[in-house]
């Protein structure tokens, strides 16, 4: 298959589309962030990348907490909107129609609605070009108790959220899970994809039999 190379840039996709709270259930606001993601699964560790022009920035600094609220489909417009507008200019909280939960053990307050949150603190901050990356220890997580299925959380019940480079995409079906590809179903599915792979990659060979036409003598 052809490839083309395009200019070094940002094109990492997909990405989380996340409202992440700061600081207190007085002072609070919302800011959408696309660059997070996982450093460390013990301890469980995270990351947001703000820029320092960002309202939020400020926040983040004094509080050194945040809340990584996990979107949907159905928070796809107040994303968005959290996204293009500066809370030193508008309260989103009130302009969206969102209601602020209380957070377990910080003080950004989580939003109602979110499915997932993950309550944050931050441990440092590295200053690299356009942006600074906080980065933080996840001190407490919940959800929403209509996607939990005993103790278990059910993300496909969650109607989570992606971003890839300046458009939102739901989730769709799940195709496998974590250690598919070494089961006998994950394995019969391969054999099943190469077989298909080169039956597309075979050309098909051209016909020595004349056609029929219509009244049934040949042609």
């Amino acid at each position: 298959m052809a490839r083309r190379s395009f200019k070094a840039g940002t094109l990492l996709a997909p990405l989380p589309a996340v409202m992440v709270t700061v600081g207190d259930m007085e002072n609070s606001n919302i800011i959408t962030i696309g660059w997070t993601g996982i450093l460390s699964s013990d301890p469980p560790r995270t990351y947001i990348s703000v820029r320092p022009t960002r309202h939020s920035h400020k926040l983040l600094s004094e509080r050194g907490e945040f809340v990584i609220n996990l979107t949907s489909e159905r928070l796809a417009y107040e994303t968005d909107y959290s996204g293009i507008y500066t809370g030193a200019k508008v309260d989103k909280f009130e302009k969206l129609g969102l209601r602020k939960i209380p957070s377990e053990k910080v003080a950004p307050p989580t939003i109602d609605g979110a499915p997932i949150a993950l309550e944050c603190r931050v441990f440092e901050v590295l200053h690299y070009g356009t942006h600074d990356v906080f980065l933080a220890d996840i001190v407490n997580v919940s959800c929403d108790e209509s996607i939990l299925s005993g103790d278990k959380i059910c993300f496909d019940k969650a109607g989570l959220m992606a971003y890839a480079h300046g458009e939102y995409f739901a989730l769709g079906k799940k195709i496998g899970r974590f250690g598919f590809s070494a089961s006998k179903e994950g394995k019969k599915k391969r054999r099943s994809s190469a077989r298909a792979s080169e039956m597309k990659s075979t050309p098909k060979k051209p016909r020595t039999t004349p056609r029929k036409n219509q009244s049934g003598g040949r042609k």
